[in-house]
Order: C-alpha cells, then sequence, then structure tokens
C-alpha cells in the first residue's frame, strides 16, 4: 500500500523545485547590464520629481477599478443565473427564480446611485477642458 501523503510530498518538492530552478537559471543567464533607469523609482519613461513618498495618485483610479470588479463580479454571477433560467422557471416557478436575481441587482443599482452622487465616477476637469469644448488654442 502507498501512502498518500507521498503523492503530496512529491507534489509539493516540485511545486517548490521548479520556480527555485527557474529563478536559478534566469540569474545565470540574463544580461546584467547597468544602467541609471533600473536605478529610478519608476522604469516608465518619466522623469521621477521628488521621492516616492511624496507622489500623491488620484482615488478616481482606485474607485473606477473598484467599480469595474464590483460590476464585472456582478456579470459573472448573472450569467450562469441566465443560462439555467429557462430550466428552473419550469421546475420551482418565476418568482422564485425570478425575485432574487431581482433583489440582487436592486441592491447593485443602489449601491452605483451612491457611488454616483458621492461622486466616485465624476471625474475631475482639467483646466482646459473648461475654458470651451469648441475651442482650440
Amino acid at each position: 500500500m502507498s501512502n498518500p501523503w507521498i503523492a503530496i510530498g512529491a507534489l509539493a518538492v516540485v511545486a517548490l523545485a521548479i520556480p527555485i530552478g527557474m529563478m536559478m537559471v534566469s540569474s545565470l543567464l540574463r544580461p546584467r547590464v547597468p544602467e541609471q533607469g533600473k536605478t529610478a523609482t519608476y522604469e516608465s519613461g518619466e522623469v521621477p520629481t521628488g521621492s516616492s513618498q511624496q507622489i500623491k495618485f488620484n482615488i478616481q483610479y482606485y474607485m473606477v477599478a473598484l467599480l469595474f470588479v464590483v460590476f464585472d463580479i456582478e456579470t459573472v454571477l448573472i450569467f450562469p443565473w441566465t443560462v439555467i433560467y429557462r430550466d428552473a422557471v419550469s421546475a420551482v416557478g418565476m418568482s422564485k427564480v425570478l425575485l432574487p436575481m431581482v433583489a440582487f441587482i436592486g441592491v447593485l443599482v443602489v449601491g452605483l446611485g451612491w457611488a454616483w452622487r458621492n461622486g466616485a465616477v465624476q471625474w475631475v476637469r482639467s483646466p482646459h477642458a473648461t475654458k470651451g469644448a469648441d475651442t482650440y488654442e
């Protein structure tokens, strides 16, 4: 008889050996070309001003990303429901199938309304945009 823990231990050894081996091989094969751009805080091509602790990011990016995740999860949850909708209605009735989904979408609509009212989806307008939409300077 074989012990199932032997297979788990072998899998753990392989799971550790592969990434460690890849890191060792890449450290041996990678080119070592020191340059000033690699030591910068960000390698985006932008010239950094000040230290990285002084950089302030607009919270709107994070709010939009959070809203995207919430509504992306909504899509992931609604899709399987739509696939089984017809079979579920014939099995248990329309009210038992439709009401939970309507409540789910209602909670999301209330959340979107709250975020919209609090300005989570409103971008700050630039001074150039306030001069006039149809004037080019």
